[in-house]
């Protein structure tokens, strides 16, 4: 018998042109519209880090001056009755402030703000003065007077706070 050789493998006819068409089509289309969103997200982020960029450098530069201070000498002297005993106070004012220009024209203001301060302080009842928020409470008064009769003066609050450093109560 003769041997029957095996047919060969049938091969299969290369896939139509049309179809490769298709793919390579396909393919590029994909990466379009992978490199049109890339694009975008790129750009959107960008325009987002320009506007952080403008605002970052003014806050930085924005930092608070140092603090000035005046010192209103010679200390607060005010007398009460209290139970029928003359009482005393004594306190060492300083006022603080940020613009030294503004603090060098406060300083022609001193006589009025003294008289300002002694009427405040010897209407305060003797009372209230020895617990630590009469005292707070008579130093929060006196940083809004003479913030306001600097306003009314100059037309600028000028100070930040009045300061206590020294309250004698007898």
């Amino acid at each position: 018998m003769a041997r029957q050789q095996p047919e060969p493998a049938q091969v299969a006819p290369d896939s139509p042109p049309a179809s490769r068409k298709k793919l390579f089509l396909l393919i590029g289309a994909g990466l379009l519209a992978l490199l049109l969103s890339v694009g975008a997200a790129a750009y959107f982020l960008l325009a987002g880090e320009d506007e952080a960029s403008v605002e970052t450098p003014v806050v930085a530069t924005a930092k608070p001056m140092a603090a000035v201070y005046q010192s209103l000498d010679p200390a607060f002297v005010v007398n009460y009755v209290h139970n029928g005993r003359q009482r005393y106070m004594q306190v060492n004012v300083v006022l603080m402030g940020r613009d030294p220009q503004l603090m060098s024209q406060l300083s022609a203001h001193l006589p009025l703000i003294r008289n300002e301060l002694v009427m405040l302080f010897s209407s305060e009842e003797f009372d209230a003065l020895f617990s630590p928020e009469g005292k707070e409470t008579l130093r929060e008064r006196a940083s809004l007077a003479v913030k306001a009769l600097m306003e009314k003066e100059l037309g600028n609050p000028v100070i930040e706070s009045a300061l206590f450093t020294n309250i004698v109560l007898q």
